[in-house]
């Protein structure tokens, strides 16, 4: 299972180690690589393109996303699946609680309509009623793009600048720039800044998700 760490060139040496090889000198050489380029790449003394990240991801069978800048699992998924990320729902305040590590344990089908950006979350418990009961699935697109106005009185999730992410309705805040975030279940958070805001683009309710949720392996 790949943990949480920090930084393209440790995330390189993860990689290269969970593949088996022991030193940077072997595996460059298995592939052809310079030692001494490899060797720099992997101790963070001259960082690698994006390009350069999908050679070492490729040797390696982990995802380019993941190895360039962490984003999304660290393996490959299946094609027409995407990773459950986590579960939300669990508290009143409809803060998502990530999956442990960057492997996802379930994947679920692509949406109609989405893409393979698309993410799931599992709903645990029933501090969302109304929106999606406990067991649902619901998507949303990774985009990590600004709220839009189409987003305000929705449901979305969305990232405050706390690094927390929720699920909440999205209305104005006090002044441009500042939101108010609303849920059934918890006091109005007022004036959030967001990093960015995703509609929910699809809620799948308990008994078809237990139809649809596959284990990663």
């Amino acid at each position: 299972m790949y943990t949480l760490m920090d930084g393209r060139a440790q995330r390189l040496k993860q990689a290269r180690l969970e593949k088996g090889y022991e030193t940077a000198a072997s595996a460059a050489d298995v592939h052809g690589w310079s030692r001494n380029t490899y060797a720099s790449n992997e101790n963070g003394n001259a960082p690698f393109s994006y390009r350069r990240a999908k050679e070492y991801a490729a040797a390696f069978g982990v995802s380019a996303e993941w190895l360039y800048d962490a984003a999304g699992p660290a393996r490959p998924v299946a094609d027409g699946f995407v990773p459950v990320i986590g579960s939300v729902g669990a508290n009143p305040d409809g803060t998502v609680l990530f999956a442990l590590g960057h492997d996802p344990a379930e994947l679920v089908p692509i949406p109609p309509g989405g893409t393979d950006q698309a993410r799931a979350l599992k709903v645990v418990g029933h501090s969302m009623r109304g929106v999606a009961d406990d067991g649902a699935i619901i998507y949303f697109e990774d985009q990590r793009t600004a709220p839009t106005p189409d987003m305000l009185g929705h449901v979305v999730v969305v990232e405050l600048d706390t690094d927390e992410v929720l699920v909440k309705r999205l209305l104005r805040g006090s002044r441009a720039g500042l939101y108010d975030l609303e849920s059934a279940a918890a006091p109005m958070r007022h004036d959030a800044r967001l990093r960015w805001a995703a509609h929910i683009t699809a809620i799948v309710p308990p008994f078809q998700a237990r139809r649809i949720l596959r284990g990663a392996a």
